[in-house]
């Protein structure tokens, strides 16, 4: 089955070969035909004036052959990618076009969507803002614009439906990637996670245990001053060594601190702390800069570790609080224990588990809080609209509607706002 499809597509691609001169005459025929004509694109009236240079269609070859093209701004990407896209359009099996925001996919699809359709094609775009039907239309047309997010979650929505009349996505036989390094390499470290609710009651513990969390973030905002000042005051006096110990502490103590994003935009004490973290590291001491604190965070791997200090200033009266019971130890206390009934084991057993799952939940709802309120600024990571914390795109800075972090951290961000928490979501 597997060599017959690849027989099938190299006679495709064969094809689509013999016929590219003709195709790309054509479609430059377009487009010097359709020059001092207008039409509406993103509610502008807009007049067609390009016609491409052969330096462009060889471009245009360059993508269709799976190549990349590097072009500088201005040089007309939009323009070149039309010869590969009516090319393999011809196969009829849809083309994408894949670029890095809605109102990029809505303006070409629209600009060049006029040289398609004098060429016998359709053309759609996806935006965030589109309905299932909407999607499913736009995906039946012949070539699509849309962004990597869209598609990719959209081809994931696919993957869960149980009926194939809910999907909406076609097939993937040929794609364009606008800005590919973008794509590939800086937004491909964020994974595309789809979520969907869990059917259970809303965690309260996130609004029970918000007041402690804010005392202790208070607490190491002072602190985390207070180490910033030393540290500048032993900067300036040449000791560099102790300086940059003392940043580095307040780099693991509060990585978005105000007055330490200021210092550091200066390249010495940025220097001296990633120096003394190197060294800590290498002998495996790191733990020795975070004593002093009460909380430490590696901002590299968004771990968030309470110290000794903080838990006996969330729970002085209550040291086991942090102590995660072994269940595997527990259950077998239990089934080793000769003077308990089986129904008294059962019982027993069933009080082991629910303390290991309070304890470890309650573990993992203060870290998710301690990471809101240090790691997740508002009106930057997301921001709160009609009552609900939005995620923002960090490479668009678009609001992502609908979107919501995995793990409780949306959450802890709806109790850090004091909106109302929702459901959590499962991945």
């Amino acid at each position: 089955m597997i060599s017959k499809k690849k027989h099938i597509l190299l006679a495709e691609h064969e094809a689509l070969e013999e016929i590219l001169p003709d195709a790309f005459a054509l479609a430059k025929e377009v487009c010097k035909r359709l020059c001092g004509k207008s039409w509406s694109v993103v509610g502008r009236e807009t007049k067609w004036e390009m016609i491409p240079y052969d330096v462009q269609i060889i471009g245009g070859i360059i993508l269709h052959r799976g190549n990349v093209a590097e072009m500088k701004t201005g040089e007309g990407k939009t323009l070149v990618a039309v010869f590969p896209i009516y090319l393999n359009a011809l196969a009829g099996r849809g083309v994408h076009l894949i670029t890095v925001n809605d109102y990029l996919a809505q303006r070409d699809a629209e600009w060049m969507g006029e040289v398609y359709r004098r060429l016998g094609l359709s053309v759609g775009y996806i935006l965030n803002s589109m309905h299932p039907d909407q999607r499913r239309s736009n995906y039946l047309c012949d070539i699509t614009y849309g962004t990597n997010n869209e598609f990719g979650f959209d081809y994931l929505r696919d993957n869960m439906s149980l009926q194939k009349e809910d999907q909406v996505q076609r097939g993937h036989a040929f794609a364009i990637v606008d800005e590919v390094d973008s794509v590939l390499i800086d937004e491909a470290r964020t994974p595309l996670i789809i979520s969907g609710a869990v059917d259970a009651p809303v965690d309260s513990s996130f609004i029970d245990l918000k007041p402690s969390i804010q005392n202790l973030v208070k607490k190491q905002n002072i602190l985390v001053t207070d180490i910033i000042n030393e540290a500048n005051n032993l900067f300036e006096s040449g000791k560099e060594k102790e300086a940059g110990y003392k940043y580095l502490q307040a780099l693991r103590g509060m990585p978005k601190h105000p007055k330490l994003l200021k210092v550091f935009q200066e390249a010495g004490p940025k220097k001296l702390a990633f120096q003394v973290e190197s060294e800590y590291m290498r002998d495996k001491k790191l733990y020795e800069v975070d004593e002093d604190l009460f909380f430490s965070v590696d901002e590299k791997t968004q771990v968030i570790d309470i110290t000794e200090k903080g838990r006996n200033t969330l729970a002085p009266n209550n040291p086991d609080m942090f102590v995660i019971p072994d269940l595997g130890e527990l259950l077998n206390d239990v089934d080793t224990n000769k003077a308990l009934s089986q129904l008294d084991k059962d019982k027993e057993k069933e009080k082991a588990h629910q303390l290991h799952a309070d304890r470890s939940g309650k573990i993992h709802n203060l870290t998710q809080l301690l990471r809101a309120y240090t790691m997740y600024d508002k009106d930057v990571e997301y921001v709160v609209q009609n009552g609900r914390v939005q995620i923002v795109d960090e490479f668009t800075g678009r609001i992502l509607s609908g979107r919501r972090y995995s793990d409780g951290l949306h959450q802890a961000l709806e109790a850090k706002e004091n909106v109302t928490v929702e459901r959590e979501t499962q991945t």
